[in-house]
Protein backbone atom coordinates (compact mmCIF):
# COMPACT_ATOMS: atom_id res chain seq x y z
CA UNK A 1 0.00 0.00 0.00
CA UNK A 2 1.26 3.47 -0.88
CA UNK A 3 0.84 6.44 1.44
CA UNK A 4 0.04 9.97 0.26
CA UNK A 5 3.77 10.75 -0.09
CA UNK A 6 4.40 7.79 -2.37
CA UNK A 7 6.08 5.58 0.24
CA UNK A 8 5.42 1.85 0.03
CA UNK A 9 4.29 0.67 3.47
CA UNK A 10 5.17 -3.01 3.82
CA UNK A 11 6.52 -3.27 7.38
CA UNK A 12 4.41 -3.68 10.53
CA UNK A 13 5.86 -3.43 14.02
CA UNK A 14 3.72 -5.12 16.64
CA UNK A 15 4.13 -4.38 20.34
CA UNK A 16 2.71 -7.40 22.17
CA UNK A 17 3.19 -6.02 25.68
CA UNK A 18 4.11 -2.87 27.59
CA UNK A 19 5.78 -4.95 30.30
CA UNK A 20 9.52 -5.40 30.65
CA UNK A 21 11.83 -7.23 33.05
CA UNK A 22 14.40 -4.40 32.86
CA UNK A 23 14.14 -0.79 34.03
CA UNK A 24 16.58 0.93 31.69
CA UNK A 25 17.32 4.45 32.85
CA UNK A 26 16.62 6.11 29.49
CA UNK A 27 13.33 4.25 29.14
CA UNK A 28 11.51 3.49 32.42
CA UNK A 29 11.49 4.84 35.98
CA UNK A 30 13.03 2.57 38.60
CA UNK A 31 9.69 1.71 40.20
CA UNK A 32 8.39 0.60 36.83
CA UNK A 33 5.15 1.75 35.29
CA UNK A 34 1.51 0.94 35.73
CA UNK A 35 1.06 -1.93 33.31
CA UNK A 36 -2.01 -2.15 31.15
CA UNK A 37 -4.76 -4.43 32.37
CA UNK A 38 -5.12 -7.74 30.58
CA UNK A 39 -8.37 -6.67 28.95
CA UNK A 40 -6.78 -3.42 27.73
CA UNK A 41 -4.24 -5.11 25.48
CA UNK A 42 -4.93 -6.88 22.25
CA UNK A 43 -5.20 -10.64 22.45
CA UNK A 44 -2.98 -12.66 20.14
CA UNK A 45 -6.12 -13.68 18.27
CA UNK A 46 -7.01 -10.03 17.66
CA UNK A 47 -3.49 -9.23 16.45
CA UNK A 48 -3.55 -12.20 14.08
CA UNK A 49 -6.91 -11.10 12.75
CA UNK A 50 -5.45 -7.66 12.04
CA UNK A 51 -2.37 -9.08 10.28
CA UNK A 52 -4.49 -11.37 8.12
CA UNK A 53 -6.46 -8.33 6.99
CA UNK A 54 -3.48 -6.08 6.16
CA UNK A 55 -1.21 -8.67 4.55
CA UNK A 56 -3.18 -8.46 1.27
CA UNK A 57 -2.55 -4.70 1.32
CA UNK A 58 1.19 -5.29 1.03
CA UNK A 59 2.40 -5.88 4.59
CA UNK A 60 5.18 -8.43 4.10
CA UNK A 61 7.43 -7.95 7.10
CA UNK A 62 6.52 -8.08 10.78
CA UNK A 63 8.71 -7.21 13.77
CA UNK A 64 7.55 -8.25 17.23
CA UNK A 65 8.48 -5.85 20.04
CA UNK A 66 7.49 -4.91 23.58
CA UNK A 67 8.24 -3.73 26.26
CA UNK A 68 10.03 -7.06 26.27
CA UNK A 69 8.12 -9.45 23.98
CA UNK A 70 9.49 -12.62 25.59
CA UNK A 71 7.76 -11.90 28.90
CA UNK A 72 4.34 -12.42 27.30
CA UNK A 73 2.99 -15.93 27.76
CA UNK A 74 2.30 -17.74 24.51
CA UNK A 75 4.77 -15.75 22.42
CA UNK A 76 6.19 -18.84 20.65
CA UNK A 77 2.75 -20.01 19.57
CA UNK A 78 1.99 -16.48 18.38
CA UNK A 79 5.13 -16.41 16.21
CA UNK A 80 4.16 -19.77 14.76
CA UNK A 81 0.67 -18.50 13.86
CA UNK A 82 2.13 -15.34 12.30
CA UNK A 83 4.44 -17.40 10.12
CA UNK A 84 1.46 -19.19 8.57
CA UNK A 85 -0.31 -16.05 7.37
CA UNK A 86 -0.28 -15.74 3.58
CA UNK A 87 1.87 -12.86 2.42
CA UNK A 88 4.06 -12.57 5.52
CA UNK A 89 7.58 -13.23 4.27
CA UNK A 90 9.71 -12.18 7.21
CA UNK A 91 9.26 -12.24 10.99
CA UNK A 92 11.80 -10.64 13.31
CA UNK A 93 11.98 -9.61 16.95
CA UNK A 94 13.60 -6.97 19.11
CA UNK A 95 14.51 -8.22 22.60
CA UNK A 96 16.73 -7.31 25.54
CA UNK A 97 18.03 -10.88 25.25
CA UNK A 98 17.78 -11.89 28.89
CA UNK A 99 15.25 -14.66 28.19
CA UNK A 100 16.26 -15.46 24.63
CA UNK A 101 18.61 -18.43 25.09
CA UNK A 102 16.08 -20.66 26.82
CA UNK A 103 13.43 -19.90 24.18
CA UNK A 104 15.66 -19.63 21.09
CA UNK A 105 15.19 -23.09 19.61
CA UNK A 106 11.42 -22.92 19.93
CA UNK A 107 11.36 -19.42 18.39
CA UNK A 108 13.48 -20.59 15.46
CA UNK A 109 11.23 -23.58 14.88
CA UNK A 110 8.15 -21.35 15.10
CA UNK A 111 9.34 -19.21 12.20
CA UNK A 112 11.34 -16.34 13.69
CA UNK A 113 14.00 -15.44 11.12
CA UNK A 114 15.88 -12.47 12.52
CA UNK A 115 16.57 -11.02 15.95
CA UNK A 116 17.79 -7.66 17.23
CA UNK A 117 19.32 -7.51 20.70
CA UNK A 118 19.21 -4.22 22.58
CA UNK A 119 22.57 -3.94 24.34
CA UNK A 120 24.19 -0.68 25.41
CA UNK A 121 27.32 -1.85 27.23
CA UNK A 122 29.74 -4.76 27.34
CA UNK A 123 30.69 -4.08 30.96
CA UNK A 124 28.80 -6.02 33.64
CA UNK A 125 28.81 -3.27 36.26
CA UNK A 126 27.61 -0.67 33.76
CA UNK A 127 24.99 -3.11 32.45
CA UNK A 128 23.62 -3.51 35.95
CA UNK A 129 23.54 0.27 36.36
CA UNK A 130 21.72 1.07 33.10
CA UNK A 131 19.18 -1.78 33.24
CA UNK A 132 18.77 -1.77 37.04
CA UNK A 133 18.11 -5.51 36.62
CA UNK A 134 19.40 -8.56 34.82
CA UNK A 135 22.81 -9.97 34.06
CA UNK A 136 25.02 -9.14 31.10
CA UNK A 137 26.03 -12.81 30.83
CA UNK A 138 22.47 -13.87 30.07
CA UNK A 139 22.27 -11.46 27.13
CA UNK A 140 25.68 -12.46 25.75
CA UNK A 141 24.71 -16.13 25.95
CA UNK A 142 21.51 -15.32 24.07
CA UNK A 143 23.48 -13.59 21.31
CA UNK A 144 25.86 -16.54 20.97
CA UNK A 145 22.96 -18.94 20.78
CA UNK A 146 21.31 -16.85 18.06
CA UNK A 147 24.50 -17.11 16.00
CA UNK A 148 24.79 -20.84 16.65
CA UNK A 149 21.21 -21.45 15.51
CA UNK A 150 21.68 -19.55 12.28
CA UNK A 151 19.44 -16.54 12.80
CA UNK A 152 20.45 -14.14 10.03
CA UNK A 153 21.25 -11.41 10.54
CA UNK A 154 21.85 -11.13 14.28
CA UNK A 155 21.90 -7.46 15.16
CA UNK A 156 22.92 -5.59 18.28
CA UNK A 157 21.23 -2.22 18.75
CA UNK A 158 23.36 0.11 20.84
CA UNK A 159 21.96 3.47 21.91
CA UNK A 160 24.96 5.72 22.45
CA UNK A 161 24.88 8.18 25.35
CA UNK A 162 27.63 10.68 26.01
CA UNK A 163 29.42 10.06 29.28
CA UNK A 164 27.94 6.61 29.64
CA UNK A 165 28.97 4.23 26.86
CA UNK A 166 30.67 6.40 24.25
CA UNK A 167 33.98 5.00 25.54
CA UNK A 168 32.88 1.53 24.36
CA UNK A 169 32.12 2.37 20.74
CA UNK A 170 35.35 0.88 19.43
CA UNK A 171 34.88 -2.26 21.57
CA UNK A 172 31.45 -2.84 20.03
CA UNK A 173 32.82 -2.23 16.53
CA UNK A 174 35.60 -4.80 17.03
CA UNK A 175 33.04 -7.52 17.76
CA UNK A 176 32.33 -7.57 14.03
CA UNK A 177 35.86 -8.76 13.31
CA UNK A 178 35.40 -12.06 15.18
CA UNK A 179 31.64 -12.56 14.87
CA UNK A 180 29.18 -12.17 11.96
CA UNK A 181 27.19 -9.62 13.93
CA UNK A 182 25.60 -6.41 12.77
CA UNK A 183 26.36 -3.71 15.33
CA UNK A 184 24.03 -0.74 14.94
CA UNK A 185 24.81 2.49 16.76
CA UNK A 186 21.64 4.51 17.33
CA UNK A 187 21.43 8.17 18.23
CA UNK A 188 19.71 8.74 21.56
CA UNK A 189 16.10 9.81 21.02
CA UNK A 190 14.09 11.96 23.46
CA UNK A 191 11.33 9.37 23.92
CA UNK A 192 12.17 7.90 27.30
CA UNK A 193 13.00 9.22 30.74
CA UNK A 194 14.19 12.61 29.55
CA UNK A 195 15.92 13.58 32.77
CA UNK A 196 18.56 10.89 32.38
CA UNK A 197 19.05 11.50 28.66
CA UNK A 198 19.42 15.28 28.87
CA UNK A 199 22.85 16.40 27.76
CA UNK A 200 23.87 12.91 26.59
CA UNK A 201 23.11 13.14 22.87
CA UNK A 202 25.98 12.26 20.56
CA UNK A 203 25.67 12.40 16.78
CA UNK A 204 26.47 9.52 14.45
CA UNK A 205 29.30 11.56 12.97
CA UNK A 206 30.95 11.80 16.36
CA UNK A 207 30.28 8.10 17.00
CA UNK A 208 32.10 7.25 13.76
CA UNK A 209 35.08 9.33 14.85
CA UNK A 210 35.52 7.13 17.92
CA UNK A 211 36.06 3.98 15.84
CA UNK A 212 39.82 3.61 15.51
CA UNK A 213 39.87 1.47 12.35
CA UNK A 214 38.93 2.58 8.84
CA UNK A 215 35.26 2.16 7.95
CA UNK A 216 34.59 0.66 4.53
CA UNK A 217 31.22 1.64 3.02
CA UNK A 218 29.01 -1.27 1.98
CA UNK A 219 25.67 -1.62 0.26
CA UNK A 220 22.58 -2.33 2.31
CA UNK A 221 22.51 -5.73 3.95
CA UNK A 222 19.51 -8.02 4.48
CA UNK A 223 16.94 -6.34 6.70
CA UNK A 224 18.97 -3.14 6.50
CA UNK A 225 16.22 -0.71 7.46
CA UNK A 226 17.26 2.92 7.88
CA UNK A 227 20.90 2.31 8.80
CA UNK A 228 23.97 3.33 6.80
CA UNK A 229 26.39 0.38 6.76
CA UNK A 230 30.15 -0.03 6.88
CA UNK A 231 32.60 -2.77 7.75
CA UNK A 232 36.11 -3.05 9.12
CA UNK A 233 38.85 -4.67 7.06
CA UNK A 234 38.55 -8.49 7.10
CA UNK A 235 35.54 -8.31 9.41
CA UNK A 236 32.87 -11.01 9.45
CA UNK A 237 30.13 -8.57 10.37
CA UNK A 238 28.94 -5.05 9.71
CA UNK A 239 28.56 -1.72 11.50
CA UNK A 240 25.49 0.44 11.03
CA UNK A 241 24.58 3.98 12.04
CA UNK A 242 20.98 5.06 12.60
CA UNK A 243 20.44 8.82 12.63
CA UNK A 244 16.91 9.76 13.73
CA UNK A 245 18.13 13.11 15.05
CA UNK A 246 21.09 14.35 12.99
CA UNK A 247 19.86 13.13 9.60
CA UNK A 248 16.23 12.16 9.20
CA UNK A 249 15.37 9.21 6.95
CA UNK A 250 11.61 9.78 6.96
CA UNK A 251 11.37 9.99 3.17
CA UNK A 252 12.15 6.24 3.06
CA UNK A 253 9.92 5.20 5.96
CA UNK A 254 8.05 2.00 5.12
CA UNK A 255 6.60 1.13 8.52
CA UNK A 256 3.60 1.47 10.74
CA UNK A 257 3.22 0.40 14.38
CA UNK A 258 0.50 -1.45 16.26
CA UNK A 259 0.71 -0.81 19.99
CA UNK A 260 -0.15 -3.34 22.66
CA UNK A 261 -3.30 -1.41 23.54
CA UNK A 262 -4.56 -1.48 19.97
CA UNK A 263 -3.52 1.85 18.48
CA UNK A 264 -2.16 2.18 14.97
CA UNK A 265 0.75 4.59 15.17
CA UNK A 266 1.95 5.73 11.74
CA UNK A 267 4.96 7.68 13.08
CA UNK A 268 7.16 6.84 16.05
CA UNK A 269 7.57 10.49 17.03
CA UNK A 270 4.03 11.73 16.55
CA UNK A 271 1.03 11.59 18.88
CA UNK A 272 -1.29 10.87 15.95
CA UNK A 273 -2.89 7.44 16.41
CA UNK A 274 -5.92 5.51 15.27
CA UNK A 275 -7.75 3.09 17.56
CA UNK A 276 -8.26 -0.34 15.96
CA UNK A 277 -9.00 -2.20 19.18
CA UNK A 278 -12.61 -1.08 19.09
CA UNK A 279 -12.84 -2.00 15.44
CA UNK A 280 -11.52 -5.49 16.16
CA UNK A 281 -13.83 -5.95 19.14
CA UNK A 282 -16.93 -4.93 17.21
CA UNK A 283 -16.84 -8.01 15.00
CA UNK A 284 -15.14 -6.16 12.17
CA UNK A 285 -14.75 -7.92 8.85
CA UNK A 286 -11.60 -7.74 6.74
CA UNK A 287 -12.85 -4.75 4.76
CA UNK A 288 -13.46 -2.70 7.92
CA UNK A 289 -10.01 -3.49 9.26
CA UNK A 290 -8.44 -2.55 5.94
CA UNK A 291 -10.36 0.72 5.98
CA UNK A 292 -8.97 1.54 9.44
CA UNK A 293 -5.48 0.74 8.19
CA UNK A 294 -5.96 3.12 5.27
CA UNK A 295 -7.16 5.86 7.61
CA UNK A 296 -4.03 5.43 9.72
CA UNK A 297 -1.83 5.79 6.65
CA UNK A 298 -3.68 8.98 5.73
CA UNK A 299 -2.42 10.66 8.93
CA UNK A 300 1.17 9.46 8.53
CA UNK A 301 3.30 12.63 8.41
CA UNK A 302 6.07 13.16 5.90
CA UNK A 303 8.62 13.75 8.64
CA UNK A 304 9.02 13.91 12.39
CA UNK A 305 10.42 16.89 14.29
CA UNK A 306 12.57 15.14 16.87
CA UNK A 307 15.55 17.17 17.97
CA UNK A 308 17.61 17.90 21.03
CA UNK A 309 17.31 21.41 22.32
CA UNK A 310 18.94 21.67 25.73
CA UNK A 311 16.63 24.54 26.67
CA UNK A 312 13.42 22.56 26.15
CA UNK A 313 12.11 19.01 26.35
CA UNK A 314 10.79 17.26 23.28
CA UNK A 315 7.06 16.67 23.73
CA UNK A 316 5.74 15.79 20.26
CA UNK A 317 4.51 12.45 21.61
CA UNK A 318 3.27 11.66 25.11
CA UNK A 319 4.11 7.98 24.80
CA UNK A 320 7.43 6.49 25.80
CA UNK A 321 9.27 3.74 23.94
CA UNK A 322 7.99 0.98 26.22
CA UNK A 323 4.45 2.05 25.29
CA UNK A 324 5.10 2.25 21.56
CA UNK A 325 7.40 -0.65 20.78
CA UNK A 326 10.93 -0.14 19.49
Amino acid sequence: MIDKYGRKINYLRISVTDRCNFRCRYCMPEEGVRALKHEDILSFEEILQFVKAVAPLGIERVRVTGGEPLVRKGIVEFINALSKINGIKDISMTTNGSLFKEMSKELKKAGLKRVNFSLDTLKAEKFSYITRRGKLGDVLEGIKEALNLGFNPVKINTVVAKGFNDDEIDDFAKLTIEYPLVIRFIELMPLGEGGWAKGRFISAQEIKSKIKSDLIKVENIEGSGPAEYFKLKNAKGFIGFITPISRHFCEKCNRIRLTADGKLKPCLASSKELDVKEVLRNNADMEQIQKAFGEALSIKPYSHNMKYDESTDYEETKRRMWQIGG
